[in-house]
């Protein structure tokens, strides 16, 4: 049978590149996984099917793969194997930049001289991530960026946009502008860069950047004038001849339908650390949309308008009353905002961040529909008028070439707003779906909330919406086009079930999904101890709980003489903390907040290869993707069980959904997904099979509450020690 054959020949390729790496230890996990994977792909029915023939066979495994299985080999040379034998591509998606580079520029390579047959891999990054050679070109000539308060009138007169522009500007700024854009424009000219933003010695802050990143609103493809030496294209040849693509989930689910990466039902998809896919998926649908600074709604009318100077389309004639309609709708519903929730809003003016209130079940107040729908129905017409002068202009562009460089011009100046527009559509949409009542309770609220903030002198009303479910999410915009994936990480289960993460993934009940568990290599038991300090105090009495917490965790570092890494749940936590240090350890403590974490972690190297104690302090963040192995992190340390923020308008609005259907939404989504969360953070203690560790919890509910005895069956078989605090 043609499957079994793929998946022979994929797990020979494995064993024939495993076998010759020098120093390799067997690891019957990591075989195990690669069988799984190999047997996975090969039933995946792939590319198109004949609309008599039956739905096409789909093939998805979830595996959750220990620390120091080797998991990257084991999902990588099975696929791509597999992907050259039925002459198919293998896209893997990962979360972390670290992860991204490991692979394109460390494991791809070794394992491109180890196997018999050749292919080529490539990074595919989103569009953002490069330089526009005619915006940068525009910035370093005039300083003036396409979205910048420039009259459109200057496009078409050289000496006046000159003379205009500068005298808009202080001149020591502009000329530092313009200097600051020469020496990237210089840079690229002479191939000294080569136009990623991420490859600059220095990337710029993002307000730097974004006048000048090659986004999709703004281009005209092969129209532009600077098309053949556009550098986004130039590596979108790169990701056409490559054989294994390397992307990540945001860029997955952002470019879903937009033919950027290969097509979900004719490639192998890989998704690594596949936990952070959930999160990712709610972040990806979610909407916002500013309902006080409203000027770029009159400057896109106005730049579209101008078009007519040019070409003739008679969508435009619509462009007034949408834009002023809009503008008005907008302003009423922030007016209705505070009408209804001023005294919630401004209650909170101590709040650190904006402050916000959340719309109870979804169920939006009357008054705030009839201007949304509005608000909807004039973005909708504004954005046709929009696609009519992109189509237009790129027909233009292509008839005139003479005039393709002012045109482009002007086509990206109209684009450079457009996502905001679509923003406004978009969460209108999602805000004005309003929860059924309960003879229907299938159907799922979304998230609704409101923020207040000052921007200087303004005050700064915002309308947000989410999705509450990444499952349904995901199962209608992913799975529905997917036809063989591995999802692996090495936390997918949680309290020792897959079930919580196959919710969130939108893969429970999903016939065509496998899973398996394939336990770390390391002896934890041996390697490690994992110490329950109990705190006379309750967790949840926070004022008492880190004053005591804090008080036995400096005693406790104190005794550190090599690498240690402190947890925090909280800024005001860690705060307290380093407030607190005697001044004989601050020359020991490294905080997150004070440095880059790429110099924080050089840093913390150098003084532990010279035989100091070093002490990382660290929020959330830095409870994952750490690699601290050997004695750059002997000792671990977690101040307070990692529950997600208790005022997450998404996990409240979830919270509350699941209570009026009836369910525990502590037992059902906080407890699962803090032993994830704290199934990560343990992780950052034992690395290597020669690691030694003592990790720290000082949160007594660990041993103390059935939940946490729940979580415990989620961490590594440490050897435990309880502990009181004092």
């Amino acid at each position: 049978m043609q499957e079994k054959k793929w998946a022979d020949q994929a797990l020979n390729s494995f064993d024939a590149v495993v076998g010759a790496m020098p120093g390799f230890r067997s690891r019957e996990g990591q075989r195990k996984m690669a069988a799984r994977i190999a047997e996975t792909f090969s039933q995946a029915q792939l590319g198109k099917i004949d609309e008599d023939a039956p739905d096409p066979v789909r093939a998805i495994a979830v595996v959750q793969a220990g620390t120091g299985v080797g998991k990257s080999l084991a999902y990588s040379i099975p696929a791509i194997s597999m992907a050259l034998s039925r002459g198919t591509r293998v896209l893997i998606s990962t979360a972390t930049v670290a992860l991204q580079e490991q692979l394109v520029n460390k494991d791809l390579p070794a394992l491109a001289r180890q196997l018999e047959q050749p292919f080529k891999f490539a990074l595919a990054k989103g569009r953002g991530r490069f330089v526009c050679k005619l915006k940068l070109e525009r910035l370093a000539s005039t300083g003036e960026a396409q979205d910048d308060d420039v009259d459109m009138d200057d496009l078409f007169a050289e000496e006046k946009t000159q003379a205009q522009s500068r005298a808009a500007r202080p001149a020591q700024e502009l000329e530092a502008r313009m200097q600051f854009y020469r020496r990237m424009a210089d840079a690229l000219a002479t191939q000294a860069w080569d136009g990623d933003r991420d490859s600059l010695e220095t990337p710029p802050e993002a307000e730097a950047w974004s006048p000048v990143a090659a986004e999709s609103s703004s281009c005209t493809g092969k129209h532009c004038p600077a098309f053949s030496q556009c550098v986004y294209y130039e590596r979108r040849k790169d990701l056409v001849a490559a054989q294994v693509i390397v992307a990540n989930h945001d860029l997955l689910l952002s470019s879903l339908g937009a033919r950027l990466l290969p097509d979900l039902d004719n490639c192998l998809l890989v998704l690594d650390e596949a936990h952070h896919l959930p999160a990712t998926a709610l972040d990806q649908f979610a909407g916002e949309m500013d309902l006080s600074r409203l000027g770029w709604i009159d400057k896109l009318a106005s730049r579209a308008l101008r078009v007519n100077a040019l070409i003739e389309v008679e969508e435009l004639a619509e462009v007034p009353a949408h834009a002023s309609q809009l503008r008005q709708q907008l302003q009423e519903l922030a007016r209705l905002v505070m009408e209804l929730y001023a005294d919630a809003l401004k209650g909170q003016k101590d709040r650190w961040g904006p402050a916000r209130v959340r719309v109870p079940r979804g169920m939006l107040p009357e008054p705030l529909l009839e201007p949304l729908g509005r608000i909807a129905h004039h973005a909708n017409g504004f954005l046709d008028a929009l696609r009519a002068v992109s189509k237009t202009l790129r027909a233009e562009i292509k008839n005139r070439p003479e005039e393709a460089r002012r045109l482009s011009t002007v086509y990206a100046q109209v684009g450079a707003l457009a996502p905001r527009l679509e923003s406004v559509y978009d969460t209108a949409q999602l805000l004005m779906q309003q929860p059924v009542e309960e003879a229907d309770s299938s159907r799922v609220p979304n998230a609704k909330w409101f923020t207040l903030e000052t921007d200087g002198e303004y005050i700064v009303v915002k309308a947000h919406a989410s999705p509450i479910l990444p499952g349904a999410t995901l199962r209608h915009h992913l799975w529905s086009q997917v036809r063989g994936a591995v999802l692996t990480s090495a936390t997918l289960t949680s309290c020792g079930q897959f079930d919580f993460f196959l919710r969130e993934s939108g893969l429970y009940d999903d016939q065509a999904v496998s899973t398996l568990e394939v336990p770390s290599p390391f002896d934890y038991a041996r390697q490690g101890t994992l110490v329950a300090r109990e705190t006379a105090a309750d967790p949840k009495d926070a004022a008492r709980f880190t004053e005591e917490m804090v008080d036995a965790l400096l005693g406790d570092l104190s005794r550190v003489q090599a690498g240690a890494l402190v947890l925090f749940t909280s800024r005001e936590q860690m705060r307290l903390a380093v407030d607190a240090l005697p001044t004989a350890m601050r020359s020991q403590v490294l905080v997150q907040t004070a440095l880059p974490r790429s110099l924080l972690l050089a840093r913390h190297r150098d003084a532990v290869e010279t035989g100091e104690a070093s002490i990382i302090f660290g929020m959330q963040s830095f409870g994952e993707g750490l690699d601290l192995p050997g004695a750059l992190c002997e000792s671990l340390f977690i101040t307070k069980l990692p529950f997600a923020p208790p005022d997450d308008p998404v996990g409240e609005a979830r919270a509350e959904w699941l209570r009026s259907s009836g369910r525990n939404p502590f037992n059902e989504l906080v407890v699962p997904a803090t032993a994830i969360r704290l199934a990560q953070w343990v992780g950052r203690a034992i690395r290597t099979e020669d690691d030694r560790a003592h990790v720290y919890c000082y949160d007594k509910r660990l041993v103390l509450t059935s939940y946490g005895q729940q979580l415990l069956k989620g961490l590594p078989p440490f050897s435990l020690q309880r502990q009181t605090a004092r």
